[in-house]
């Protein structure tokens, strides 16, 4: 086209000096002929650019005016450039009107946020839940209209990999979860959903099982008492009823395991995130957990080692811990084959403080691993049964590891064991 438009230009420059130069062959002035000949051409042009910018001043909607040769091609060119600009961007702008009627109906709150944290756009829902007022929040500083110091300290640092779950500053009896996604270039896309509803239902299911295993511990302990009391009295029992007594006893200590584990797990659960700070040192725990361990294995004849730095330390509670390392010792003394090695291990780098505790026994095939913390969640149902287990141990070590900014990875392959790390931010060690 480019190439079109010159040879156009050029060929009607050659007519021009062509025609004035047979002028000057008639009046005689050759070269006064070529140059009125080029001020009159240069004229034309002048005056199509005059109308050019006219009609685009005029707007898109204006035809084109009228014209011949190459002017007219750059005319209609662009006339067709502006019809096609125009219908692509009708195609866009009904895009646009379909996003945001269906975000303006949504029940949660969407909001967009720049790069630099000023407030872009949201939909009605974002008003009724965070209380944003257009148009004059609009430009403003997000933690400027949104205060919660847990607000604040969350869309700082950047992270958002886990949503959060927050008491709205509008109503403190309104539960809200805050999940924002990165976009663009440093844009941000904030999703705000109310989650009273399942909140207040989970807070009912943590108080009925706290009240639930409360009331039953102490009929339960009332039972096991009077149980030892028959097995350990001076008259001879019944045969046929001493079975039935060993069993009764048995069962009735499996239930207590069990309420003492809900126990705990709901007040790891209730208890506030805060935490008291004091140094933990995790070597010297290990080695009376490992103690504990060998005692347990007995006869079994478990070879357990143990692999830890010393003054290794962490701030926490001392029991919280204790609970979490211990139920991932036991486990694993539970669940290794007589003869099997167990190895607790500790170690410091550049990431923080780890503890893993491995075994070389079965292994846990890899659709299981991803719901092992769940609670009641077992492998093999028979096995716990068997061994005495209540599935809410590495629950616990879950609650604990996130009370103390830790987490759990497991790594497991089925015939030759598994392993179970702790691992813990460099902000926690003491």
């Amino acid at each position: 086209m480019r190439t079109h438009w010159a040879g156009r230009a050029f060929k009607t420059l050659f007519w021009v000096l062509l025609a004035s130069a047979l002028v000057g062959l008639l009046i005689n002035q050759i070269a006064w002929a070529l140059v009125a000949g080029l001020v009159l051409y240069q004229a034309w042009h002048l005056r199509q650019m005059i109308h050019f910018q006219q009609w685009l001043d005029a707007g898109r909607n204006e035809l084109p005016p009228e014209a011949r040769g190459l002017w007219g091609d750059i005319f209609d060119r662009i006339h067709h450039i502006q019809r096609r600009d125009s219908r692509m961007r009708g195609k866009q702008q009904l895009v646009i009107d379909r996003i945001q009627a269906s975000t303006a109906a949504l029940s949660d709150a969407v909001v967009m946020v720049d790069t630099k944290g000023r407030l872009e756009w949201w939909n009605r829902a974002a008003e009724r839940l965070l209380g944003l007022r257009a148009p004059d929040d609009s430009g403003q500083h997000v933690t400027n209209l949104l205060r919660d110091p847990r607000f604040v300290e969350y869309f700082e640092a950047n992270h958002f990999g886990e949503p959060l779950d927050i008491a709205s500053h509008l109503n403190l009896s309104t539960r809200l979860q805050y999940t924002i996604t990165q976009y663009g270039e440093g844009e941000h896309l904030m999703v705000v959903r109310d989650t009273s509803r399942l909140h207040n239902l989970e807070q009912m299911r943590k108080d009925f099982v706290a009240n639930v295993s409360h009331e039953l511990r102490t009929p339960l302990t009332v039972i096991v008492g009077y149980l030892e009391t028959l097995q350990d009295s001076d008259e001879p029992i019944n045969p046929r009823w001493k079975r039935a007594l060993q069993q009764m006893e048995q069962q009735s200590r499996r239930m207590q395991n069990l309420l003492n584990d809900l126990l705990l797990l709901a007040r790891l659960e209730n208890e506030d995130r805060t935490i008291e700070q004091r140094p933990v040192d995790i070597s010297e725990m290990l080695k009376s957990i490992t103690q504990d361990a060998r005692a347990l294995s007995a006869e079994r004849g478990h070879q357990i080692i143990l692999e830890t730095g010393s003054g290794i330390k962490l701030s926490g509670a001392d029991a919280e811990l204790r609970s979490a390392f211990s139920n991932l010792a036991f486990n694993a003394v539970k669940y290794t084959p007589d003869q099997g090695e167990i190895r607790l291990c500790c170690w410091l780098d550049e990431q923080g403080a780890h503890v893993s505790v491995g075994d070389n026994g079965a292994g846990i095939a890899a659709q299981h691993i991803n719901r092992l913390t769940e609670r009641f969640y077992r492998v093999d149902s028979s096995r716990s049964t068997h061994t005495g287990g209540t599935g809410l141990g590495l629950a616990i070590v879950k609650h604990v590891l996130l009370r103390h900014d830790g987490r759990l990875d497991i790594s497991s392959t089925v015939g030759k064991g598994s392993t179970f790390t702790c691992h813990f931010p460099v902000s926690r060690l003491a």
